[in-house]
């Protein structure tokens, strides 16, 4: 995996928050939602009543971003992805939430029980990342590379 890549990889395992965009034939939504990557998906929990999640189960193509809210444009990194989000209802569902629980312990074998409360409302969900551009003006203003997101989740 080359430098980029390597680079790209990190800021998604870095950050916690994710925009995601949904859209139905009559209206756009965006909510951030909190994620994590498990294998070659990004997963995230949500309620099926809110918007986005309505959104998803009558249009399961999304777009997402993932950026810091930076001051200097000589600085902005960020992801921009589209793909398709499936809910996880299978056998897959305790290794996922093992997965998330590993960047956010507050839902793992000690949460409160508030937030016990709380996931038992919630669904899984998991984002297949289609297409995947990184920005890095770091590199140079405007440097943007679309990135094979197969080649990304390579570890």
């Amino acid at each position: 995996m080359d430098e980029f890549y390597k680079s790209a990889y990190c800021y998604l395992l870095e950050h916690n928050v994710l925009c995601l965009a949904t859209s139905t034939q009559d209206s756009s939504w965006v909510a951030p939602v909190f994620y994590s990557v498990y294998n070659t998906q990004i997963i995230f929990l949500s309620a099926p009543h809110t918007r986005h999640c309505k959104n998803i189960a009558l249009n399961q193509k999304v777009s997402a971003s993932i950026q810091e809210d930076y001051k200097d444009w000589a600085e902005i990194k960020g992801i921009q992805l589209e793909g398709t989000v499936s809910r996880i209802e299978d056998e897959s569902v305790p290794m996922v939430v093992e997965a998330y629980s590993k960047k956010f312990p507050i839902i793992g074998n000690e949460a409160p029980q508030e937030i016990r409360n709380a996931l038992d409302k919630v669904g899984w969900f998991g984002l297949t990342v289609e297409r995947l551009f990184f920005t890095d003006n770091s590199k140079g203003l405007g440097h943007r590379a679309e990135l094979n997101p197969a080649h990304l989740f390579e570890n």
